[in-house]
């Protein structure tokens, strides 16, 4: 289940993200609007632009399971440091990459490991619960404020978009 929650559907919506921003890409040259307009948006004033919505999309997707499968070392390094929608696609498919490399068989132990977060100063949780209380809701919060930046500037993106392809049965 660790596996399917963090490795599987992660990657899915990194693709979904990279598939709204493409879209974005298309909006801003209809448009004759320069992308960083977009990639700079955000809804509120104390909220982050589209352009770090991306980065904590993608460090929540390689953490989240580097953390799970107990191998935070692994988990590549990105110095936030992107300012296009290129620098963006090569960031998500970086870490597309990265969860490719793992198997089901990484997350055996998830459920009872341990796992300390850097910034909450020491205190831990259970695999289980950082996995259902943290990962899941945390990456699918900033696709879903990627989506909604989008949105509230006029790309024509819904909700299928957002799904990405759906494993229906024939």
């Amino acid at each position: 289940m660790f596996y399917d929650l963090t490795v599987v559907q992660a990657s899915k919506m990194l693709g979904s993200l990279k598939t709204m921003l493409e879209k974005a890409a298309l909006f801003a040259e209809a448009k004759k609007i320069n992308p960083e307009v977009l990639l700079t948006s955000r809804l509120a004033p104390d909220q982050f632009s589209l352009i770090r919505q991306v980065q904590i999309c993608c460090d929540t997707a390689k953490l989240g399971a580097a953390r799970l499968a107990g191998k935070a070392e692994s988990a590549p390094k990105h110095e936030d440091t992107e300012t296009t929608l290129e620098e963006l696609y090569a960031r998500i498919a970086s870490v597309q990459d990265y969860l490719a490399t793992y198997k089901e068989l990484d997350f055996a132990d998830t459920a009872a490991r341990e796992i300390s977060l850097p910034w909450l100063d020491g205190k831990k949780m259970l695999g289980s619960a950082f996995a259902i209380n943290f990962v899941v809701p945390n990456l699918y919060f900033h696709v879903t404020t990627a989506f909604s930046i989008l949105r509230h500037n006029g790309v024509d993106i819904g909700k299928l978009d957002y799904l990405g392809s759906i494993p229906f049965l024939d």
